[in-house]
């Protein structure tokens, strides 16, 4: 539930970069995350991606074994080659291997990818957007919860959101 709290701090935000329709600023700040977005990735590569940002960072073997029906080591190598030769992964060497993170931090993904979302699929409107979380049927919603947004919801209006 403190992920339904989070998204609604964003949504929060958002709406105040973008009220009704996405401004320059939202737009240059969104372009990171459309010039590589993920329906631009092969599913390889996003499935490489979520493990990245899951585990913040991450060997081949340890990729391999998160990945289902993992394909070759060599493979794997490819993608992350890929994806470093767009920007959207590091890497530094630890002995003989290689450790990968995502290039962007994932609080700054997350942003990113749900400001999209919300632009895209609620018309910019963060209250669609947080009411279409609380329909869904896996989420509940207990009274502390209720309680962290509301206060979530006051601390953005406070600062002019």
């Amino acid at each position: 539930m403190a992920a339904l709290v989070e998204i609604s701090t964003v949504l929060i935000y958002q709406q105040a970069v973008t009220p009704h329709a996405p401004d320059h600023l939202a737009m240059r700040r969104s372009r990171s995350i459309v010039d590589s977005a993920p329906s631009a990735r092969s599913r390889r590569e996003r499935q490489v991606m979520d493990i990245l940002h899951r585990r913040g960072q991450a060997t081949v073997a340890e990729i391999m074994e998160d990945l289902p029906d993992p394909p070759t080591y060599s493979a794997v190598r490819s993608v992350l080659r890929i994806l470093g030769e767009r920007g959207l992964v590091k890497y530094r060497e630890d002995g003989p291997r290689y450790i990968y993170e995502p290039a962007v931090a994932t609080e700054t993904a997350r942003t990113d990818v749900l400001a999209h979302v919300v632009r895209t699929y609620f018309g910019g409107s963060p209250e669609q957007a947080v009411t279409a979380l609380l329909r869904m049927s896996d989420v509940d919603v207990d009274s502390q919860d209720v309680e962290r947004l509301r206060s979530a919801i006051h601390r953005a209006r406070q600062r002019g959101r």
